[in-house]
């Protein structure tokens, strides 16, 4: 059984979907599906589905759910034993329930592995794979995370966990690929991501030197004016001393700023100029 939880939910067994149409039971099998092969407390199930304040009846509805659940698997594994393999997959355990299922099988978990060997590639200062580990993990992505499910508390933490983890991996291969050289071709991405992210003091440094690299200094200072008066006028804040160093490098046209790394440690665009 295969099932990706980085866009929309699907989960497909043979080719046959099985996704169950019901709201309440793609929120079972999406959370199931976050941790494979462990018991998830009935508790969590009744929280992420009604909050702190469950009806009476709750345990008997998940129960109902579990069952119908069930049913979609059975109908998407087929054959007489369907019920049965349901079961097994789908197994009851003390106080709750699990989903027997390997986390190679969960695209999550893939992106995770592709996404940390990419991180560590990058530590070691080689940039072309870790450019490549980490364009391949975010290429596991089709969208939002469970974009289509309604989550409750315990999903929406999950979804939240795997976006932070999805837009720190673009952020290091976007490291690796300033240091490649690639900084004309990354223009446009940048633009669309520091628009997404008015905040983020790391994606605005990346778009600074990718358009300074490209001899449009008055734009990538134009980028730090706008982001600097956004934080003093929604939190009273200056830009980190990195982005302002940053700034007065290229105020003064320091020449390190045209330097593309190829060896020596490799430092993310944030600190280049970290004390």
């Amino acid at each position: 059984m295969k099932i990706q939880v980085l866009g929309p939910l699907h989960a497909e067994t043979g080719a046959v979907s099985a996704v169950p149409t019901a709201g309440k039971e793609r929120k079972i099998l999406a959370l199931l599906a976050l941790h494979p092969g462990q018991l998830v407390p009935v508790t969590t199930l009744i929280e992420e589905m009604w909050g702190p304040l469950p009806p009476r009846s709750a345990h008997t509805t998940v129960q109902t759910y579990i069952l119908r659940l069930r049913r979609t698997l059975a109908a998407a594994l087929g054959g007489p034993d369907g019920p049965a393999r349901a079961r097994e997959l789908l197994a009851t355990g003390h106080g709750g329930y699990l989903l027997r299922i390997a986390e190679e099988d969960i695209d999550a978990f893939a992106f995770q592995r592709a996404a940390q060997a990419g991180h560590a590639a990058f530590s070691d200062g080689d940039s072309e794979l870790a450019a490549r580990l980490l364009h391949n993990a975010l290429a596991l992505w089709r969208g939002p995370a469970l974009v289509d499910v309604r989550a409750g508390g315990a999903l929406r933490i999950q979804a939240a966990r795997l976006e932070e983890s999805r837009l720190l991996a673009t952020e290091r291969r976007i490291d690796a690929e300033l240091r490649l050289g690639m900084h004309s071709q990354l223009l446009a991405e940048l633009a669309e991501l520091t628009a997404c992210h008015p905040a983020n003091e790391r994606l605005h440094s990346q778009a600074m030197v990718a358009f300074y690299r490209s001899g449009r200094q008055s734009s990538a200072l134009e980028l730090y004016r706008g982001l600097r008066r956004r934080l003093i006028e929604q939190l009273g804040l200056e830009p980190s001393p990195q982005l302002q160093r940053l700034h007065q490098a290229m105020l003064s046209v320091d020449p390190r700023l045209d330097m593309v790394a190829q060896g020596g440690r490799p430092t993310p665009t944030f600190d280049l100029y970290a004390v």
